[in-house]
C-alpha cells in the first residue's frame, strides 16, 4: 500500500511528464482502438453473412488437376497423355450428381438438363441478323409471322454462321428444371411470370407445357396455349411440339452475358431459352431417342438423338457443411480430377475485398503505431530514471530494496497508462464507426473505379465498338405493321456483372476489441516499465549519493 501511495504522489508531483505521457498513450490507443475495430468488424461482417447465407456450390472439371496429372518427370506436359483424358473431362451424368447429393452435409440438391432445338418455319428465335424476301408477308392472315424464306444468317438448322468449331449451333436452349428450387433466376429477381405460373409447367408432362421469354412470345405474335414447333438440330424431320403455358419476363442476364452471339445459334441468347419440368424434359429426351431408333444405318451417323447436358447445384446450411461436403465427395469417389467450386463464396469474398483491403491496411497502420508509440515511451522512461536516479538512491539507502523501488515506478507508469488507455479506448470507440465507413467508402470508390476500368479494357459497356450508343429496339413492331410489338427489353445493353460491395458497418468496437486494447496497453506499459526496472537495479545507491553534483 505504502508503495501505490508513493506512486500516486509522485504522479502528482511530475505533473508535465506525466501529462506527456498521457497524452501519447492517449493517441496510441485511440489510434489502437480504430485499427482493431476495422479488423474487428471485417471479421463480424464475413461471420454473421456467412450465418446467414444458404450456400450453392457445384462439381466442375479441375483443369489445373488434369495438368498437374500429366506433368513428365523433366516437368514439361505429357500431351499424349492429356489427349486421352477426354472421359475425365466431360461432366457428370445427373445419375453421378445424385450419388453426391447423399452425403450428409448437403441440405438440399436441383439440377437442371440443357438440350439445343432448332426453329422452324412458325417458330423463330429472337434475332436481329436476318434478311426479309422482297415478297415477304405476314402469313395467312393470322398476325403470326410466317418465316419461311428468310435468312437469318445461316438459316434454321444451320445456325449462325454455320457453328462454331464445327459443333452444331442452334437456336433454342431448352432447359430442364428438376423443381422451383432449381429456377434461380425466380428466386433472385431476375426473372418473374407475366402470363401463367410456373406451377402449370411441373403439373404435367402431357403437351409438353413450357415457358417462354415475353420477347420469344413477342417475336412470334404468341399467347398462353398456343403450340410451337422446334427440330431437333440434326434431322430438321424430327419434330416436337410444346405448349406455352406461361410467358417469363426477364433482365436478360440468364446464362449468358451477351445477347445474339453469331456463330453460335440463338440458343447463346437468352431470351431464346425455353423452360420445361425435369419431367417433360426426360420425356423429349426419349421421345427423340425413339425417333433415332427409326434412322438407318447410313445416316446415323450424321443425325443424333437430343444429348442433355446436366448441371447439379447443392445446397449447404452453412460455410462448415460446404468445407465437409469437399472430403464426403472424395469418399463418395468423386475423382480429384473434379472440383466443388461455390460461386456465392467467391461472390462473397469479393463483396468483402474493400472491408478485407481496409483491415489489413488498418493492422499495419496498428503495428506502425504501437512501435512509434513504444519508441517513444521506452526513451521518456529512460530520461524519468535518469532524473529521479538521486531519489532512487536515497531510497535505497534508507533501507527500502531495489524490487520494491522499481515497484513504484511501475505503478506510477501503469496509472497514467490505465486512464489514458481509458480515455483514449471511450474515444477511439465513439469514433470507429464513422471513421471505418469514411475510409471504407473510399475503398469500395477505389475498388469501383478499377472495376470499370476493367470493363472498359476488356469492351464491355453502353457504347458499341467504335463508338456510338446501341440502337435502342423497344419500339420495334414486326415487319408490315402485323402482330404485338417485339419486346426485346434491355436489348440495347450489355449486362455487366456487378459486384454489391460491403460499404457500410453499424458497429465496429465490442468486449473482444476492448481486451485487445487493454492487452495492448498493458504491453506498452510493461515494456516501458522494462526500462525502469533494469536501471533501478543497476543503480549503487552509495554511488549515487556520493555523486549527487
Amino acid at each position: 500500500m505504502y508503495i501505490l501511495k508513493n506512486a500516486l504522489r509522485s504522479v502528482s508531483r511530475s505533473m508535465g511528464r506525466n501529462v506527456l505521457i498521457g497524452v501519447i498513450v492517449l493517441v496510441v490507443s485511440a489510434a489502437a482502438c480504430i485499427g482493431l475495430s476495422i479488423v474487428r468488424a471485417s471479421d463480424k461482417a464475413r461471420e454473421a453473412a456467412l450465418e446467414t447465407m444458404t450456400i450453392t456450390a457445384e462439381i466442375s472439371v479441375d483443369m489445373q488437376a488434369i495438368i498437374d496429372k500429366n506433368q513428365n518427370a523433366e516437368g514439361g506436359m505429357d500431351y499424349e497423355g492429356f489427349r486421352n483424358m477426354g472421359d475425365v473431362t466431360k461432366g457428370l451424368t445427373l445419375e453421378e450428381l445424385q450419388k453426391y447429393a447423399s452425403a450428409n452435409s448437403v441440405q438440399s440438391f436441383y439440377y437442371t438438363s440443357t438440350v439445343y432445338l432448332n426453329g422452324t418455319d412458325t417458330f423463330a428465335a429472337v434475332t436481329t441478323d436476318f434478311e426479309l424476301p422482297e415478297d415477304f408477308e405476314m402469313g395467312d392472315g393470322s398476325g403470326r409471322p410466317d418465316f419461311s424464306g428468310m435468312d437469318f444468317g445461316g438459316g434454321f438448322g444451320g445456325g449462325f454462321g454455320g457453328g462454331f468449331g464445327g459443333m452444331q449451333s442452334s437456336d433454342f436452349a431448352l432447359i430442364g428444371y428438376s423443381s422451383e428450387e432449381a429456377m434461380t433466376d425466380f428466386h433472385n429477381g431476375t426473372a418473374s411470370m407475366k402470363e401463367g405460373k410456373t406451377d402449370a409447367m411441373f403439373a404435367t408432362t402431357e403437351s409438353y407445357p413450357c415457358l417462354i421469354s415475353s420477347e420469344l412470345a413477342s417475336f412470334n405474335n404468341l399467347a398462353v396455349g398456343d403450340i410451337v414447333t422446334v427440330s431437333n438440330p440434326t434431322n430438321e424431320e424430327e419434330l416436337h411440339t410444346l405448349k406455352v403455358v406461361g410467358i417469363y419476363t426477364s433482365g436478360g442476364s440468364g446464362t449468358s452475358g451477351v445477347r445474339g452471339g453469331r456463330g453460335r445459334g440463338g440458343s447463346s441468347d437468352p431470351t431464346n431459352q425455353i423452360y420445361v419440368s425435369a419431367e417433360t424434359f426426360a420425356a423429349l429426351v426419349a421421345a427423340s431417342e425413339a425417333a433415332q431408333s427409326t434412322v438407318s444405318d447410313e445416316e446415323s451417323e450424321e443425325i443424333s438423338a437430343l444429348s442433355s447436358d446436366e448441371s447439379g447445384t447443392y445446397v449447404f446450411a452453412n460455410i462448415e457443411d460446404y468445407e465437409a461436403f469437399k472430403t464426403e465427395a472424395a469418399a463418395l469417389g468423386l475423382p480429384d480430377t473434379y472440383a466443388v467450386v461455390s460461386s456465392d463464396v467467391e461472390t462473397f469474398e469479393q463483396q468483402l475485398v474493400p472491408l478485407k483491403t481496409l483491415g489489413t491496411f488498418a493492422m499495419w497502420f496498428l503495428i506502425v503505431v504501437l512501435i512509434i508509440g513504444a519508441i517513444i515511451l521506452v526513451v521518456l522512461n529512460l530520461f524519468n530514471i535518469r532524473e529521479r536516479k538521486y531519489e532512487v538512491g536515497v531510497l535505497t539507502a534508507i533501507g527500502m530494496k531495489k524490487g520494491k523501488v522499481a515497484m513504484q515506478f511501475v505503478c506510477e507508469v501503469l496509472v497514467v497508462t490505465a486512464l489514458a488507455v481509458t480515455l483514449g479506448g471511450a474515444i477511439g470507440a465513439a469514433t470507429a464507426v464513422p471513421v471505418t465507413n469514411t475510409l471504407l467508402e473510399n475503398q469500395v470508390e477505389s475498388q469501383q473505379a478499377k472495376q470499370e476500368e476493367q470493363e472498359v479494357a476488356f469492351g464491355r459497356g453502353d457504347k458499341i465498338p467504335g463508338g456510338g450508343n446501341r440502337p435502342d429496339m423497344g419500339n420495334m413492331t414486326p415487319p408490315g405493321g402485323g402482330g404485338a410489338p417485339f419486346d426485346f427489353g434491355s436489348f440495347d445493353k450489355v449486362q455487366n456483372t456487378t459486384v454489391e460491395y460491403i460499404a457500410e458497418v453499424n458497429s465496429a468496437t465490442d468486449l473482444v476489441v476492448l481486451l485487445q486494447l487493454l492487452g495492448i496497453g498493458l504491453a506498452l506499459s510493461l515494456l516501458s516499465c522494462l526500462v525502469s526496472v533494469i536501471f533501478v537495479m543497476r543503480y549503487d545507491p552509495l554511488k549515487i549519493l556520493a555523486n549527487r553534483d
